[in-house]
Order: C-alpha cells, then sequence, then structure tokens
C-alpha cells in the first residue's frame, strides 16, 4: 500500500533562538505534511530539541513564525499548543513514578475532560460516565501498546523501555494530530528500539497521526522516515528524503561520517 502524505500541517519559518549571546537556532525553516513521519537529527547541541520546543510553546523565538493547520502565531503556549492537537514525549521521562500505568496514560485525556471537579469529586452521574468513557479509550491504547499486564504497576518499577512506552501512552491519549517525539529510543536495546519502532509506525498508519521525530540511531531514521531536516549548531545544512540525507556531502561531514 503507497502511504498518502497530505497537505502540509506544520510550518516553520525562519525560526531564531538565542539565551544571552549563545544562538540555539539560526533562520531554520521546514514544512511537516500530513501523515509523514518527519525526523530531525544533528549532533549534540544542534538545536533539535530547542527545535522542539518552540513548537511545543515552552521556548519562545526571538524571530519567525510557526503555522499550525493554517494558523499562524509568532510563539504559542503549551496549554494552547495541546488543545490544538499537538502531543510531546520528552527525553527524559516525567512519570508519575508511584502511579499505575493506567493512571499515567489517563492523565492525557485531562484536556477531553468536560465535568467540572465537584461532579468528578464526587463523580455524579455524568463525571462517572465520562470517566468510564476515557478509561475505554485509555485501555485501547494499553491494548495497542501491548502492555496489559501492567496495566495497575506502577510506573517507577517498569524496566525502562516499558516506561517509555507508557510515556506514549500518555501522549497517545491526548489523541494528538501531530505528536513531537524527543529520542524515543534513546536508551533502549536493540530488541526495545525494534518494537518501539513497529509502534511509532503503526500510530503513524493506523491512527493516521502526523509524527516529528528526534533520533540519534541513523538505521532508525532512514528506515522510518519519510523525510529527514538536518541541523547542526543551530543551522539547516540539510532537507530531503532519506536517500538525498545520505548523499548530501555537507550532512556527511557534519555528522553521518565518511564510512556511511
Amino acid at each position: 500500500m503507497i502511504k498518502q502524505i497530505g497537505d502540509i500541517i506544520l510550518d516553520v519559518k525562519n525560526i531564531s533562538l538565542g539565551f544571552g549571546g549563545v544562538k540555539a537556532l539560526s533562520d531554520i525553516s521546514f514544512d511537516v505534511r500530513e501523515h509523514e513521519v518527519r525526523a530531525i537529527i544533528g549532533p549534540n547541541g544542534a538545536g533539535k530539541s530547542s527545535m522542539l520546543n518552540c513548537i511545543n510553546g515552552i521556548y519562545r523565538p526571538q524571530q519567525g513564525a510557526i503555522t499550525f493547520k493554517g494558523k499562524t502565531f509568532s510563539h504559542m503556549d503549551s496549554h494552547q499548543v495541546a488543545s490544538m492537537g499537538i502531543g510531546r514525549t520528552f527525553q527524559n521521562l516525567a512519570l508519575f513514578k508511584g502511579m499505575s500505568v493506567i493512571d499515567n496514560i489517563m492523565t492525557g485525556r485531562n484536556l477531553r475532560i468536560k465535568c467540572n471537579l465537584f461532579l468528578q469529586a464526587l463523580r455524579l452521574g455524568p463525571a462517572q460516565r465520562e470517566e468510564e468513557m476515557h478509561r475505554e479509550f485509555v485501555e485501547h491504547i494499553i491494548d495497542f501498546l501491548e502492555i496489559q499486564a501492567f496495566r495497575k504497576t506502577p510506573v517507577g518499577q517498569l524496566p525502562y523501555g516499558l516506561q517509555k512506552r507508557v510515556d506514549l501512552g500518555r501522549a497517545l491519549a491526548m489523541e494528538p494530530q501531530l505528536l513531537l517525539l524527543d529520542e524515543p529510543m534513546a536508551g533502549m536495546n536493540v530488541e526495545e528500539k525494534q518494537d518501539m519502532c513497529r509502534f511509532v509506525l503503526e500510530v503513524n498508519e493506523e491512527f493516521g497521526t502526523t509524527i516529528v521525530l528526534i533520533e540519534h540511531d541513523m538505521g532508525v531514521v532512514m528506515d522510518i522516515s519519510d523525510r529527514v531536516v538536518v541541523l547542526d549548531y543551530g543551522k539547516k545544512i540539510g532537507d530531503g528524503s532519506p536517500d538525498e540525507v545520505r548523499s548530501n556531502e555537507e550532512v556527511v561531514s557534519a555528522y553521518l561520517g565518511t564510512s556511511h
């Protein structure tokens, strides 16, 4: 089956970001199309996470604009980003270690909850029905990520690879149209990486979720990405298909190495 890539859903234009005298990003522009897996690669310190933080509303760029679903912003706040349909996982896990898997993933449904706190606290009719609906959705994610056996296990007791799945599940619970993944396979062994690759592709194909991915494993990037943008010292040095990026001499010398 040929993958259908849609129109531009995210357009990043001339983003510049600095901290004091240090330039983290310099005039970065690229776009992301609906239903694609778009990778951002580059050496440590290239500005990859800073770029996601600008999209995610954590950082406010000094220059440039971001257009999401046709609406243009000089900056967005994190709550606005989430309510518009952008989900995010982080390089460093920020799960609630003492809470169960299902309760961690349930926190991703917060923006979808309509009943007020009073009704939720008393678990009155509408609130109870709404909670049951949200739990049913979360159970579907748990089944999808194959972590049924750990539903009620405190997250802090799980191996690192499973915690990464829970983190992905919490982001999916938001039902994002665009999902930002910051090194989802960092620290994993080969088998765990294979599983995570499979889940990322299935999220993209079955849910139709557009994905922007930061990843250091070039094998993973070349296998699962539709297009790749390359950053180096806060500047864009490459943009195109995996094959185009692989053959770009500037990218090879800056990041991939001559052996590739």
